[in-house]
């Protein structure tokens, strides 16, 4: 007997390949004689209407072979690219043209495309373009947007695309009759996800047989396909997606399509030329985009126990120029809020808005950090202004282990109920507590006051929606080999999905894990699937996966027991071998597959077992009126709802007295995402997530000038932590709730480590400083040493606190 992969931490199979440099990204594609290249010419203004494009010094360079400016469009080329996720809310959805038509609305807007020999000759004949423009002024940030005394779209009015409200309760009433209330004003920047592969595109035409080939480094190959084929007017079976290695997307390539996924098709397809586009890092920076910039009201009413009655949040999120990717972050923001609490009632409204700046499309967490940094903060506030433990005040407000399945009175951004499957968040606290030695802080913190050193806490709950449809598929296929194919559509960008999938796969058909090969993300394996984004390719995935072996192994075991005269039931499969039990009855996998195909030619050996004058009972048809030939599974799993997996995350810092640096002295996560396929996966997403969520709330922040120039937009200005910021030792700790909605029990955790991160510095921050500078509240992230030491200054010492800096400063 086998021992179960399900659970244990297998190695990832994919690692030695990237480790020894043999990964294969869109860049290494048709490198070679005959592939051209191409450029984009970008607005330099982040407002301006163009009054003329002067192609002329390009169109007769030698080596140029193609220039594009959006008069040369025609069809759906010509047309605004999609709006992705439309919404009854979203009133003044606007797209970007592929190339920018009579106006541009940030700077990095993609103007003219052309084609060369070499991207060095394409980018010397895009700086020959000249474009007139009539420079508009910029809307920039949301006091801007909201200001409305410039518009972003003339038809626009106040920069508003979008407003939406939900409601659980009165929560107004509750609030006006609360013993305490509260309010807050809380700010999270612009950042982005910056994956060391930035968007590339490959795209082949082969007139023989009328199909399109594309390369892309997206997060879904599906969208892409259906995208390029509906602009080049082409059925959808005429277009192929590949999605090769992918140096990371973080959903910042969950938008599609990219103007160049579209550009360089139908250039390819014109010149009868393989054509290649990748994207510099300044490119990456002025034109994919950015995620977090929100500003939010909070008013909340509350018992003596600090239990939340009321809840009424407002906010307004800056969604840059156009809203391709419609309203999924700010609604994530608006549901997600509440975490694991259930306050009485419940308002939230949030305005969308236009600005001229690069769009907006979700980043790792996608609304979720802006979220739990409101309602974390919230907590902090109730807990100081009653004087009670933070955690204490948390508590009070969990939903217990017996309320599941919990209804949040919302609609979700999948269009669903807003409904916690599974949970037990009393547990985690306990947990989280015990991990980072919470009830022992104080004596620490007395320890280092004694040094000179000033530390704090802080600690973050949330929960998060995850395993989001509407579905994903797989197909399962044994070879005569005894090897396993695997295929699922939607795509891995270093997630560790070859091995988790692969172990699922052994589990259920009995097979060696080494003999497993999944791919992902090629149309051509796998036509229908949705994408890879929210913490679903386990969920989603694996159960489509799951249940594809499970039907491939009812097959073999179907087929074994003709062959071996037995009862299913009394059959086994261990490493890749069927069996009877108690007996030396047995017969290869690969045998299996050969017996499932009745076949005419004996081509080689094994084939020869498989002609239609060796295989079956000849009284019946060689494949019966209810099967088909080949040894294969596919399957589709479509779940009602998400999923909620949920954490807590709490962090120990310290604060320079005199540079206001921030370090970190222990970082805690507990993670609840189900059960755990592969604990050594789930805990490096969750450490991948942290250093991303340090780098959110420490440094990380998109600097626009009120011109809306991006001023870092290179790694020299904007700021990365490096492996000397990010804590050597993260602990760990999982709670296994099972979610009944799928087959495995699972919940994602892609997105759990970032989730947190600056509500929990937030709160830690200030509580290292609340001793010495009363009042001092962490209201806006990130936070960086400046402007702590700005903080600091505009809440100076008491003189209680003084006497305590006095005492830190002796030697």
């Amino acid at each position: 007997m086998t021992t179960k992969l399900f659970g244990q931490k297998v190695q990832r199979t994919e690692d030695q390949r990237f480790l020894r440099g043999q990964g294969r990204y869109v860049d290494d594609i048709a490198v070679g004689v005959g592939t051209l290249h191409a450029a984009v010419l970008r607005s330099p203004h982040a407002h301006a209407r163009i009054t003329d494009i002067d192609v002329g010094a390009v169109l007769d360079l030698d080596g140029v072979h193609l220039v594009w400016t959006h008069d040369d469009l025609t069809g759906p080329m010509a047309d605004p690219l999609p709006l992705l996720i439309p919404h009854p809310a979203l009133t003044h959805g606007r797209t970007q043209f592929a190339l920018a038509k009579d106006e541009v609305n940030h700077v990095g807007e993609a103007i003219a495309f052309v084609v060369a020999d070499d991207r060095y000759l394409a980018e010397d004949a895009v700086g020959r373009i000249r474009v007139t423009y009539d420079l508009l002024p910029a809307v920039v940030g949301i006091d801007a947007a909201r200001a409305a005394d410039r518009l972003v779209h003339d038809d626009v009015p106040g920069n508003v695309g979008a407003r939406l409200e939900q409601e659980n309760g009165d929560a107004r009433a509750a609030i006006a009759a609360s013993p305490h209330t509260l309010s807050l004003d809380l700010t999270v920047e612009r950042s982005a996800s910056m994956p060391l592969e930035g968007r590339g595109t490959v795209a082949r035409w082969d007139p023989d047989v009328g199909r399109m080939t594309v390369w892309t480094s997206t997060q879904t190959s599906t969208g892409v396909r259906a995208a390029v084929a509906a602009r080049l007017e082409l059925d959808l079976g005429q277009v192929d997606v590949v999605t090769p290695d992918v140096g990371g997307g973080f959903g910042v390539k969950i938008n599609h399509p990219w103007p160049e996924e579209l550009l360089v098709p139908l250039a390819a397809r014109q010149l009868g030329r393989t054509v290649k586009f990748t994207e510099d890092r300044r490119e990456h920076f002025i034109s994919s985009a950015h995620e977090r910039g929100q500003v939010h009201h909070v008013e909340v009413g509350y018992d003596d126990d600090g239990r939340v009655l009321g809840l009424d949040v407002e906010f307004w999120h800056d969604h840059g120029a156009y809203t391709p990717y419609g309203l999924i972050v700010p609604i994530i923001t608006s549901t997600q809020l509440l975490g694991p609490y259930k306050p009485g009632a419940y308002r939230v409204v949030f305005e969308s808005l236009y600005t001229n700046t690069v769009m907006v499309t979700p980043y790792r967490g996608a609304g979720r950090p802006q979220g739990c940094y409101v309602m974390e903060r919230t907590m902090d506030a109730i807990a100081a202004a009653l004087g009670k433990d933070r955690a204490e005040v948390r508590a009070a407000n969990f939903i217990q282990p017996d309320e599941f399945p919990f209804d949040q009175g919302l609609v979700f951004q999948d269009g669903r109920e807003l409904e916690y499957d599974s949970g037990d968040y009393p547990a985690s606290l306990a947990k989280l507590k015990e991990l980072v030695g919470w009830d022992d802080f104080p004596a620490f913190r007395e320890e280092m006051a004694r040094q000179g050193r000033r530390v704090g806490i802080g600690l973050a709950c949330y929960v998060e929606g995850t395993g989001v449809g509407p579905y994903e598929g797989a197909h399962v296929h044994v070879e005569t080999s005894g090897k396993v194919k695997v295929a699922t559509g939607l795509t891995t960008q270093g997630q560790g999905h070859a091995t988790v999938f692969a172990q699922l796969v052994a589990d259920v058909l009995g097979c060696r894990f080494e003999d497993v090969e999944v791919v992902t993300g090629d149309t051509r394996r796998m036509p229908y699937a949705v994408g890879t984004f929210a913490s679903r390719a386990a969920v989603m995935s694996g159960s489509a996966i799951h249940l594809a072996a499970t039907r491939a192994r009812e097959k073999a075991l179907r087929i074994a027991a003709e062959a071996l005269e037995a009862s299913v039931d009394d059959l086994e499969i261990v490493d890749g071998v069927v069996s009877v039990r108690g007996t030396e009855a047995s017969i290869d996998l690969g045998t299996v597959a050969v017996l499932s195909n009745p076949l005419r030619y004996a081509f080689d050996e094994a084939s020869k077992a498989a002609t239609q004058f060796s295989v079956g009972d000849p009284g019946k048809p060689p494949v019966a009126e209810d099967d088909e030939p080949g040894l294969e599974g596919r399957d589709f799993y479509s779940p009602e709802r998400s999923t909620f997996a949920s954490g807590m995350h709490a962090v120990i810092v310290e604060t320079d007295p005199e540079t206001a640096e921030i370090s970190i002295l222990k970082y805690a996560v507990v993670h609840d995402c189900g059960r755990l396929i592969n604990p050594m996966i789930v805990e490096g997403q969750i450490h991948g997530g942290v250093a991303q969520g340090i780098a959110g709330a420490l440094y990380e922040r998109m600097a626009y000038d009120d011109s809306g120039q991006l001023l870092n937009a290179s790694f020299m200005d904007f700021l990365m932590p490096y492996v000397t910021e990010i804590p050597a030792r993260i602990d760990i700790d999982h709670l296994e709730t099972p979610s009944p909605l799928n087959p495995l029990g699972i919940k994602g955790a892609g997105e759990a480590g970032v989730i947190p991160s600056a509500a929990v510095f937030a709160s830690a921050v200030s509580d290292a400083e609340q001793p010495y500078h009363p009042g001092l509240a962490i209201t806006a992230m990130p936070i960086s040493p400046s402007e702590l030491f700005d903080l600091r200054r505009r809440h100076p010492a008491t003189p209680v606190a003084q006497r305590s800096r006095d005492h830190e400063e002796r030697p």
